[in-house]
């Protein structure tokens, strides 16, 4: 556990038991070449001796009378470095440490991310606290940082439950807990969702023994001028239904409520925050299982915009339950959304397990996301909404079919999802980057909260707020 201080001490004068040093390929920084000086050219000696270069997240700890001295390779992603140097110091025992803060809100950004541990059911436990003084960072910068990484933490601890916990209506639970932050949470059950005709959504959850909800979330203080609406996919489990998964694919679907939980975890950040919008998210939340109640291949479901959809493949379960949400944000006077799905494995596919593929029904506001996605340091990468793969989707007994073939599939599901929302709409599919296989620079195995630092960055150009 890491905790941030601001601190104008540097390294040559600050006192701590150790001392973070920077290295980029063989060179210090200033702080560290003044440092060095002070200790008469002792670190360039060991760096020389150990044959240390300071590659990305490469390290050497030194022990000297005069303390500890951690030399730490730079990567040209502060975030990544940042993360790295958590994981690093988590190893250690040092109750205290004293880093130079470069661009402070990146690296504390990194800092938190990478301390992340999710390891509530593990019987034991070793927490080893440490208090990190950043050298040259504000206080403010600090403080935004903590509360972006809130918003990431929750979101990641919301995917990494498991789904016997996790269910719709805990889900729902957690939601609840917005209110205390402000913000405004309407959860509906079954019996509401029946009566609003959302078919879609009600005939992927009618297999479970655990109810659905819908939650309607609304953040909105007071002088806000700008709107944003968010939709995340809420299946916090998917068995695949009738069209059965293989167990290696189940696997890791309690994690396939992601978009849920960024919205959620982006919902928190900015009420932490208080950021100068109003924020709305809407989330259709279930589990697709198999029972004599589930719903079948070859159904024809009615959705809450009146479209019919033949279903083609119970496992296309996302894309139904979003097609209810969607129609109901724009009934609710969304004027954009940013919607977020752990949706295809095509996506994987074509871009890989760290690049979440980015569609827009209208340029501009693609172009905002992405553009986001870029400062808040999560990769998305624009795929097109080609319109003659829109043939994939036709049905001969209903408006459109839910799957269309093999080729293309992340595209025919966004143009799916296009059907359902007439405002711009940008849909992100996040099944590659939602969940890690293994740890990486920014935290261990699991969920990764992709997702609530570019919904934050957006929020923040809409409103205006640097």
């Amino acid at each position: 556990m890491i905790t941030l201080h601001a601190t104008e001490a540097t390294l040559a004068e600050g006192k701590a038991p150790l001392k973070v040093v920077w290295v980029r390929r063989g060179e210090l920084t200033p702080q560290g070449e003044a440092l060095d000086a002070r200790l008469g050219g002792f670190l360039r000696r060991a760096m020389a001796e150990a044959g240390f270069r300071g590659e990305a997240g490469e390290s050497l700890l030194l022990a000297t009378p005069e303390g500890h001295f951690l030399l730490f390779g730079l990567d040209e992603d502060l975030r990544a470095t940042g993360g790295r140097l958590a994981q690093a110091l988590s190893k250690l025992s040092f109750p205290e440490a004293l880093v130079e803060a470069l661009e402070a809100y990146s690296l504390a950004e990194g800092l938190l991310l990478g301390a992340y541990r999710f390891d509530r059911y593990k019987g034991s436990k070793e927490e080893k606290p440490m208090a990190l003084q950043l050298s040259g960072a504000r206080p403010e910068e600090l403080e935004r940082a903590k509360k972006v990484a809130e918003g990431v933490y929750w979101a990641r601890d919301l995917v990494n439950e498991p789904p016997n916990v996790l269910t719709p209506e805990a889900l729902a639970e957690a939601a609840l807990s917005l209110t205390a932050l402000g913000v405004e949470v309407e959860v509906l059950d079954e019996e509401a969702i029946r009566a609003l005709g959302m078919g879609a959504f009600w005939a992927v959850a009618q297999g479970s023994e655990n109810p659905p909800r819908f939650l309607q979330l609304r953040y909105a203080p007071e002088g806000a001028r700008q709107r944003l609406d968010l939709v995340g996919k809420g299946l916090t489990f998917d068995s695949g239904g009738y069209s059965l998964k293989p167990t290696e694919s189940m696997a890791t679907m309690k994690g396939d409520m992601a978009g849920a939980a960024a919205v959620l975890g982006a919902m928190k950040s900015a009420a932490l925050l208080g950021l100068p919008l109003e924020l709305r998210g809407y989330i259709a939340a279930c589990e697709n299982l198999v029972s004599g109640r589930a719903y079948r291949v070859g159904d024809v479901l009615k959705t809450l915009s009146g479209k019919t959809v033949e279903v083609m493949n119970t496992d296309a379960e996302g894309r139904l339950t979003l097609a209810d949400a969607l129609a109901y944000a724009e009934r609710q006077g969304a004027e954009r959304i940013l919607e977020l799905s752990t949706l295809t494995g095509a996506a994987v596919v074509a871009l890989g397990e760290e690049v979440a593929a980015l569609f827009a029904t209208e340029e501009t506001w693609g172009r905002q996301v992405e553009e986001a996605a870029r400062r808040a340091g999560e990769k998305v990468w624009p795929m097109p909404l080609e319109k003659a793969y829109r043939e994939k989707l036709k049905s001969p007994v209903a408006d459109l079919k839910n799957v269309g073939d093999r080729n293309g599939g992340a595209i025919t599901a966004a143009l799916f999802l296009a059907e359902f929302a007439r405002v711009p709409l940008v849909h992100l599919d996040i099944a590659g980057p939602a969940f890690a296989k293994k740890a990486h620079a920014l935290g261990p195995e699991g969920g990764t909260g992709f997702g609530v630092r570019t919904v934050l960055q957006v929020a923040q150009g809409l409103a205006g707020v640097a």
